[in-house]
């Protein structure tokens, strides 16, 4: 088709203006569901390019490092609120505050990817994730000491720097709102010509399409990650200090978790690279954000409606619209998983007396809780046994289908309150509300997983942080959601608690012990049959979708039904736990299923190992440990502040460093039985080299060359 055809030139221009897409279906679902006035959309568009800047900074880092970089908007507002305390306390002049609050961001960006970051730089994409986790813990508890350091709370905006009042639909804009309409457009166009025309900025895009064959170009990698992580830091810091004119400082408090599910949404929605299209994302969930808050005027209702628009807008893209980035996910999702014990030394004497007494004792360590222990400990331990058994979920579902889930402790909640309810209404049996918990729990996550198939690359990720947020707010809020009248009573103070129901109608477990015994005999269960789903052609195929969906799907797997089956596994043993949990507290307490619970249960995991299942408990068992056991000056070890020292110590995580010393004693034991063990020394640096003749040594220590034993002609 040449280029004057008009059918031609229509879909060039079609083509171009794909971006808008997002955009122009989330306006249009705003003016035909809410039918807002042109000043709440002008201002939902206001909000949506602060949220945009954001989005772009995760975009960079993702498509530089394949990080998710969750500590994003916090880059921006310390040195943000640095520049505010700066004009409001230090009294500096407001643009040499802003100056130097953008050389703090700078300047912070570089830090930490050098300190924290660049430690990571061969570790899984996952590990590198969990830190982000951990540098935001940090970052927030910089920002809540930066007001204590100036002596001053009560700073909440700053003047404009001109004094513009204009009216548009019934809303009234000042020079803040003015300002963000022309400082972000400049700023996203000044990006724009930066990557494209600048060397520093091609550089970066060579980079961020293959790592491996910029650095054989010559091109400084990891120099540039830290240019990229300083950029990230300056956008943020651009949008959050704009957003302190239009909606106030966030001193003292920590940014609302809609914020960072808007950017991711709007991040993922334009595949992490489109810039165009992230930014036309983020002004349309700004739009619908203001429209369902000028209708309803309920922040559960806008976290709920926002929710379902993220997840109508994913769905809705075409199937197979990966972009060029699409096949790199599984190293992002790559984890390391514990090798078994090789079958050369499974028979040995001293393997199977080791193997056994360490399970002997462990058992016998579980077991003795009860007797050992107060009932309020008892109590807490019975609680790291069912944060173990929602930790197993995770395995199955991101360690293995590489399906990266930000809300499992909502899918507890869901399916927590479901055996809640039948408890207390219907008198069930223990045991059939635990399954009606697992199988609650397996529908919700088979239904959120659905659209994240058909959208692929991080949409998971995005819409279980959505039905996190939701379920908190929502979901389970008896004062809004819909459920209300099914959900358990036991939040209603004065009510007492509700007795917890015999196990197969005669087995009681009121005591904090027996329920923990209980706890314990669901976790072996689950771990049972977790290990052998591993073991199993399931499993098999699940990994192998993992490492390469293509490849597997050219012998002839299915990998959509494997991702299928995982999230219905996975979703029954999180609402199993959810159950045993809500039983067990006798409450519903909606702090647990907020976006903070599962990022803690995600981090846990993962920082015990998420590879294998013996790391789900291993990460409870620290993180929960830590919190309710030890003394208080060593509890920020459950803090991510603490996984983050973990990890900078032991970058593979719990799981890896306990195997990396079992496969060490291995070999020790290989070498003393002079037994040759290939899968035991092919990942280590120096291997024991064999033996040379008495004659070779002897040519080698004289300086002669041995002759060849049969001579090689070259040429016909």
């Amino acid at each position: 088709m040449n280029a004057t055809d008009p059918a031609g030139s229509a879909v060039d221009i079609g083509r171009r203006l794909a971006f808008l897409g997002p955009f122009v279906v989330m306006v249009a679902v705003s003016l035909l569901l809410w039918q807002p006035p042109g000043g709440v959309v002008l201002d939902g568009a206001i909000q949506g390019l602060l949220v945009a800047l954001i989005a772009v900074g995760l975009g960079l880092v993702y498509r530089a490092t394949r990080v998710v970089n969750f500590a994003q908007a916090d880059l921006g507002a310390v040195p943000a609120n640095l520049a505010l305390l700066l004009w409001a306390a230090a009294g500096w002049p407001l643009l040499l505050a802003v100056v130097t609050g953008l050389a703090a961001a700078v300047l912070l960006g570089a830090v930490i990817e050098f300190v924290f970051i660049r430690r990571f730089f061969r570790s899984p994409r996952l590990i590198v994730t969990v830190a982000t986790i951990g540098i935001t813990q940090l970052l927030v508890g910089l920002g809540i000491l930066l007001p204590v350091w100036f002596d001053d709370l009560s700073a909440t905006t700053y003047d404009p720097p001109f004094d513009v009042t204009f009216a548009f639909g019934g809303t009234v804009f000042d020079g803040n709102d003015l300002l963000v309409l022309v400082v972000v457009p400049l700023t996203l166009v000044g990006l724009a010509v930066f990557l494209r025309f600048s060397s520093l900025g091609i550089a970066l895009r060579a980079s961020a399409e293959s790592a491996d064959r910029a650095s054989l170009l010559g091109i400084p990698v990891r120099r540039l990650q830290t240019v990229v992580w300083s950029l990230a830091a300056a956008l943020a810091f651009v949008a959050l200090f704009l957003r302190i004119g239009v909606v106030g400082s966030t001193l003292g408090r920590v940014l609302e978790p809609s914020i960072l599910l808007a950017a991711l949404a709007a991040a993922v929605i334009g595949r992490m690279e489109r810039l165009p299209t992230i930014v036309s994302a983020a002004v349309g969930l700004g739009i619908v954000s203001q429209a369902v808050k000028y209708d309803w005027d309920t922040e559960a209702l806008r976290n709920a409606v926002l929710a379902l628009v993220i997840v109508v807008v994913l769905f809705a893209r075409r199937v197979g619209e990966s972009g060029r980035r699409g096949v790199e996910v599984s190293t992002w999702q790559a984890t390391r998983e514990v090798r078994p014990i090789p079958g050369e030394l499974r028979g040995l004497p001293e393997v199977r007396i080791a193997v056994i007494g360490v399970a002997l004792a462990l058992g016998a360590f579980a077991v003795a809780v009860p007797v050992l222990a107060s009932e309020s400990r008892v109590r807490l331990a019975a609680a790291i046994v069912i944060f173990a058994i929602i930790g197993l979920s995770l395995v199955v579902l991101t360690g293995w289908a590489g399906q990266v889930s930000l809300g499992q402790m909502a899918v507890a909640g869901i399916g927590g309150a479901a055996a809640g309810s039948v408890v207390t209404r219907w008198d069930w049996d223990l045991g059939l509300a635990l399954v009606v918990g697992g199988l609650v729990g397996a529908v919700v996550l088979v239904l959120v997983g659905l659209p994240a198939l058909r959208a692929r690359g991080l949409a998971f990720a995005v819409t279980t942080l959505a039905l996190a947020l939701v379920t908190s707010s929502y979901l389970l809020n008896p004062v809004y959601s819909p459920f209300a009248d099914w959900l358990p009573e036991w939040n209603v103070p004065g009510e007492g608690r509700v007795a917890r129901p015999e196990l197969l109608g005669r087995i009681s477990v009121a005591s904090e012990g027996r329920y923990y015994v209980l706890t314990l005999a669901v976790l072996a269960l689950a771990f049972a049959i977790v290990r052998g789903l591993r073991r199993s052609r399931f499993g098999r195929v699940l990994i192998a979708a993992r490492e390469n969906e293509r490849a597997a799907q050219a012998y002839g797997l299915d990998p959509r039904r494997a991702a299928i089956g995982a999230f219905a596994v996975s979703g029954f043993l999180a609402g199993v736990g959810g159950a045993l949990l809500q039983i067990q507290q006798q409450s519903l307490d909606l702090g647990l299923y907020a976006p903070e619970g599962s990022f803690q249960v995600f981090s846990m995991v993962v920082v015990g190992g998420l590879g294998s299942p013996a790391g789900a408990l291993l990460g409870a068992a620290y993180v929960r440990g830590a919190d309710w056991f030890l003394p208080s000056e060593w509890a920020f070890l459950a803090t991510g502040a603490g996984l983050l020292l973990v990890l900078l110590i032991l970058p593979g995580g719990l799981g890896a460093a306990l195997g990396d010393v079992r496969d060490a004693w291995l070999r020790r034991v290989a070498h003393r039985r002079d037994i040759r063990v290939p899968s035991l020394v092919a990942d280590t640096r120096v291997e024991r080299p064999l033996p040379l003749p008495a004659e070779e040594i002897e040519e080698i220590q004289s300086g002669t060359e041995p002759e060849l034993a049969t001579p090689v002609e070259i040429g016909p």
